[in-house]
């Protein structure tokens, strides 16, 4: 089994800042791909950010340069530093993660954006 566990989810005004966390545990070998998705009420859940175990990243357009996703893999953690926060940032904030070849994911951690 594997446990994904989220924190660092709020409330900010816009233009503020968060920063989300995910530490996985249990059974893992080896954490391929970590990520962030969200899904805002009424939407369908969509990538916000992903990073390989080797570092490489990619971001969805709507978040390039103000998110940030980083991971320290000797702590099984992937981190979104959340920076120049919009309304239109809220939403449940989802980590995930890719564990030979199957996808796990945390049980979301609310994001609100205040204008």
């Amino acid at each position: 089994q594997v446990q994904l566990v989220e924190s660092g989810g709020g409330l900010v005004q816009a233009g503020g800042s968060l920063r989300l966390s995910c530490a996985a545990s249990g059974s893992i070998f080896s954490i391929n791909l970590m990520g962030w998705y969200r899904q805002a009420p009424g939407k369908q859940r969509e990538l916000v950010a992903r990073i390989s175990r080797g570092g490489s990243t990619n971001y969805a357009d709507s978040v390039k340069g103000r998110f940030t996703i980083s991971r320290d893999n000797a702590k099984n953690t992937v981190y979104l530093q959340m920076n120049s926060l919009k309304p239109e940032d809220s939403a449940v904030y989802y980590c995930n993660a890719l564990i030979l070849g199957s996808d796990y994911w945390g049980q979301g951690t609310q994001v609100t954006v205040s204008s």
